[in-house]
């Protein structure tokens, strides 16, 4: 997909693609690196040098991003004596070595601009100043290293540090937000250009938090004025969200990532959003000459307006006409004319006359998402499923006397990570209550082989209780408790001290309350379809698959076969019928899935889940999912997604 992004981001305008360097994608085994596929890294730079445009390298290594783990591969976490992102010698040291790996590539190819290459600028670092004063005295000197570091790596471009307002020289201070026109104070050094490293144009979304966007004349407006106060670069995050594939999703986060930028999540056309910033880009690229080489002077122009003139000797002049009032209309008088700004708008004239550009008119037409059902799975002799074993204390091989922290114990190899424990219940009372206390995500609880309840938290909140009454044999029984996580953390400070998994485990009996928490427990790390790949074609039949049945067991997988679709549409795997899971096409993830969490008007955060044509053969194409609860493949369906166009609105 990377040729037609890139080429309808050129087409909307822009001049300039950036992106994070990935570093668990590209080293997720120290010294194992990959570069291959959708990793190829100078195969993504060397299309954006094709097609005309420029690249901002934004290495880090850490990038947040509601990226699992914030980027940082989980080995880190075991290196020993190591604290992210502060004056600590060992994670200096594995952070220098991936940062010079990835100068010393984009040199050997010269992608440099000083060597003729399209970067212009590189990132170190990653919103630092956000968590800095949590390091104490080992924050201001990791700070001023990294930059130092960077510097040091001599790339014959600036490096910038986004969101650290005492960047050191020559290190640029960059602002990250959605008001960065009215925010941002400026460089903190007179010959460093204003930078906006991230425009939001709509905000991710996350299990717990209502989905929300952004409308194209606020990102307009702040641009606009951003520009007109020196501002030389604007980023948008996101112009082209994507999809998470696989576990790349951070910590609750959704596997639509930025779906409302103005290429949305299968690389249509968003309107108005992306045609009015196109004409937004055009307008100011008009006012190029008087901006780059004229004098800037401000003007009062009301209580709540402002007039920023740019003018050159030779009389050439542009202005931005500026209405911060964001609750009526004001005309406003301009060289011997009047102006009429609608609120909270911002119009630009490019001589200083005529109105090229207002941040609130939108003259573009809107549209709509179309999606046509296409193959439907709804036949039940087209799936066969495979139960995954449920595992108890006996069949387990890593033993403790403790609850294990899930992270520490899974190192990110899976999402999955079961708990058991045998339980001697005396009583012949058959009934007791089970109380998990959870540190995250998401849990499911097995009482001999039969669920007895599932709980989970969310974005705001990953600590969560689960209390249910479970039934219990006289003598012997198995506990196995299913921890999972939807995504590590990806920010704040201390990242490797974070814990998630069971905190506590009691049984109240009607004899006793016990304790658990103590005690003599088995763990297993994944489920046993992960362990065997069964989601792969050459690996698929290393289980015996049987046909499809009604009963709706949790954690069943399911597997079909279909023809990819005619046509060139982008298409989406509709799993409205799920519950959670996972799904793989070809042995490739596409993501996880968790459409049974619904927001508060009651739909779930996400149905369709997108699939590259890509990943698509003519024929034959392997599907294969996880169901974690009790949903049903048999409302499946494989759907074009297009694009419906109404006429302009006049805002």
């Amino acid at each position: 997909m990377w040729p037609s992004l890139i080429a309808k981001a050129k087409d909307g305008g822009l001049d300039v693609i950036q992106t994070y360097v990935f570093w668990n994608l590209h080293e997720p085994q120290k010294g194992q690196y990959d570069f291959s596929g959708r990793a190829d890294l100078v195969r993504f730079i060397k299309e954006i040098q094709a097609q005309g445009l420029y690249a901002s390298l934004r290495i880090g290594p850490f990038i947040e991003s509601e990226w699992n783990y914030g980027g940082f591969p989980f080995w880190l976490h075991d290196v020993p004596g190591i604290v992210y992102r502060s004056d600590n010698e060992p994670f200096k040291a594995h952070m220098q070595d991936f940062t010079t790996k990835i100068v010393n590539m984009m040199k050997s190819e010269k992608l440099y601009a000083s060597q003729g290459g399209p970067i212009i600028l590189s990132q170190i670092e990653n919103e630092y100043q956000l968590v800095e004063h949590a390091f104490h005295e080992k924050g201001p000197p990791y700070a001023k290293w990294a930059a130092q570091m960077a510097v040091g790596l001599q790339t014959g471009v600036p490096w910038m540090m986004c969101k650290q307002y005492d960047a050191p020289d020559p290190v640029i201070n960059t602002c990250n937000g959605m008001k960065c026109g009215e925010s941002f104070p400026g460089p903190n050094s007179y010959n460093k250009p204003w930078l906006w490293t991230e425009n939001w144009t709509t905000r991710y979304q996350a299990y717990g938090e209502e989905p929300n966007t952004r409308s194209p004349q606020d990102i307009a407006f702040q641009v606009a004025l951003f520009v007109a106060r020196n501002g030389t670069f604007v980023n948008y995050y996101m112009y082209h969200g994507g999809t998470n594939f696989g576990r790349t999703a951070s910590a609750y986060v959704t596997t639509s990532y930025y779906d409302e930028a103005p290429l949305d999540e299968y690389g249509l056309i968003r309107q108005p959003k992306w045609g009015h910033l196109k004409e937004l880009h055009a307008a100011i690229k008009s006012c190029s000459s008087p901006i780059l080489f004229g004098t800037q002077s401000v003007h009062s122009l009301g209580e709540k307006q402002e007039g920023y003139i740019y003018q050159r000797k030779s009389g050439e002049c542009a202005a931005f006409l500026v209405n911060k009032d964001d609750t009526k209309t004001t005309v406003v008088p301009f060289k011997k004319s009047s102006y009429e700004l609608a609120p909270n708008s911002i119009s630009i004239l490019p001589d200083c006359r005529n109105v090229a550009f207002n941040t609130a008119k939108i003259n573009v037409g809107n549209n709509t998402r179309v999606i046509t059902t296409g193959k439907k799975f709804s036949g039940s002799k087209m799936w066969e499923e495979f139960r995954d074993n449920i595992p108890t204390f006996a069949e387990t091989s890593i033993r403790s006397n403790t609850l294990l922290e899930h992270m520490s114990t899974t190192k990110d190899s899976s999402d999955y990570l079961w708990y058991t424990f045998s339980y001697q219940h005396e009583s012949s009372n058959s009934e007791a209550v089970l109380k998990v206390n959870s540190a995250g995500h998401t849990l499911h609880a097995f009482v001999n082989g039969v669920l007895v309840g599932s709980a989970h938290g969310n974005h705001t909140h990953s600590h969560f209780v689960l209390e249910n009454t479970i039934p219990l044999n006289k003598g012997n029984n198995n506990i196995s408790l299913l921890s999972v996580m939807i995504g590590l953390p990806d920010a704040g400070a201390y990242l490797e001290r974070r814990v998630a998994g069971l905190r506590r485990v009691r049984i109240h009996d009607i004899q006793n309350l016990k304790d658990f928490t103590n005690y003599f427990w088995g763990y297993q790390v994944g489920l046993l379809g992960e362990k065997l790949q069964i989601y792969l074609e050459q690996t698929s039949n290393k289980v015996q698959w049987k046909p499809y049945t009604s009963s709706r067991n949790p954690l069943t997988w399911y597997k079909t076969s279909f023809d990819a679709p005619m046509g060139d549409y982008p298409l989406g795997l509709n799993l409205g019928s799920m519950g959670k899971g996972e799904a793989w096409v070809n042995g490739q993830s596409i993501g996880r899935y968790w459409v049974s969490f619904l927001t508060s008007q009651g739909s779930p955060y996400q149905t369709w889940y997108h699939i590259p044509r890509s990943f698509l053969k003519p024929k034959d194409n392997l599907l294969v999912i996880l169901e974690e609860e009790n949903g049903s493949p048999l409302g499946i369906s494989l759907d074009f997604i297009s694009i419906s166009t109404t006429s302009a609105s006049q805002d």
